[in-house]
Parts: structure tokens; C-alpha cells; sequence
């Protein structure tokens, strides 16, 4: 006789048992995912809002560093217009000592028998109007002036004989050019 076992219900069971792990499993893997997903959207967050305030810090210290480059810029401009206030006032230092010189050395190569009647200065010329009792004597103003230190390059405009009472005199008209000495300066060597 044979023994008949009948292996179904314990087959059945089985069966039921790996659908449960599984069923296990599954939910656990979901578990986890959901565990690793939600630390990650933690940590990103957090790097996220680190990342931030450091960039938050950063602009506040560009925002400062742009103020300071404002300032810089600002007092580079103030030192420049100082400096060119001083350069002026040296300017006209030199100028007020320079018409000085220019009065003493045209008294100094005045030939005797030349009166002068105008000066005036205009740009970078001085035009002269004077009286002489010979065209000569003008000739040898006009070799002064070219021989100075001061004057340079005198041009005579005009020259017109006339008869003042029994003597006759020569009324010219010429333009000499004053010699530019050198100047102390300040230089801007900032940067």
C-alpha cells in the first residue's frame, strides 16, 4: 500500500509565506526610498540655504567694497583738483614775479632815445608802441629784446617817420614774445 500526502496546503502555504516577504520587502525598499529621498531634499535644502547666506554675505561685503571704491574714487578726484589748485596758484606765484622780471629787463634793454608809449599783453605776445628819434634806434631795441633771456623773437609791425616840431621822430609798432622760465609743478603720481 502507498502512502498518499496530499502536498498542496503546504505548497499553498509556501506560497503565501514568499508573497508576504515580498510583500515585506517591497514595503520596506518604499520605506527606505522614502527615508533616503527625504534626507536628501533635507541635505540639499540645507546646503541650499548654507549656500545662501554665503552668497548673502557676499554681497552685502561687495556692497561695502563698492561704497569704499566710490570713496577712493571720489578722493582721487578731490586730490586731483587740489593738485591743479596748487599747480594754478604756483602758476600765478611765477606769473607775479615773471611780469616783474619782464618790466626790469625791457626798462634794462630800453636804448636811450626809445619811448614807449602802450605795453599790452595779450596771449602769448606783448605788443609794444613807442616813439624813437631814429629808425636806428629802434633797430637796436629790436637786437635787445632778441639778445634777453626774457624776450624772444621780436617782430616790428609798423614804423612811420614823422616831424614833431623841428625834429623828426619814428612812432613804431612791434610784438615781442616773453620766454617762459621754468616752473616748479606738483605731478599727480598716484595711482
Amino acid at each position: 500500500m502507498t502512502t498518499r500526502i496530499n502536498l498542496l496546503p503546504w505548497r499553498e502555504m509556501r506560497r503565501k509565506e514568499q508573497d508576504r516577504q515580498l510583500l515585506t520587502i517591497a514595503v520596506g525598499a518604499w520605506i527606505l526610498m522614502g527615508v533616503i529621498i527625504f534626507y536628501a531634499h533635507v541635505h540639499v535644502s540645507a546646503l541650499i540655504e548654507n549656500q545662501n547666506k554665503r552668497n548673502e554675505f557676499l554681497n552685502q561685503e561687495i556692497a561695502k567694497v563698492e561704497l569704499e571704491i566710490k570713496e577712493i574714487a571720489e578722493l582721487k578726484k578731490k586730490r586731483a583738483d587740489l593738485i591743479a589748485r596748487m599747480n594754478v596758484i604756483y602758476q600765478l606765484q611765477g606769473d607775479r614775479a615773471k611780469v616783474v622780471h619782464l618790466f626790469d629787463e625791457l626798462a634794462r634793454k630800453l636804448p636811450e632815445g626809445v619811448y614807449l608809449v602802450s605795453l599790452n599783453h595779450t596771449g602769448s605776445s606783448i605788443a609794444l608802441k613807442g616813439v624813437a628819434q631814429s629808425n636806428a634806434r629802434v633797430s637796436a631795441l629790436m637786437r635787445n629784446l632778441a639778445a634777453s633771456d626774457w624776450f624772444a623773437e621780436p617782430e616790428l609791425e609798423v614804423i612811420t617817420v614823422k616831424a614833431q616840431g623841428s625834429d623828426r621822430v619814428s612812432e613804431f609798432s612791434l610784438k615781442v614774445k616773453p620766454v617762459a622760465k621754468q616752473q616748479s609743478k606738483i605731478e599727480d603720481t598716484g595711482t
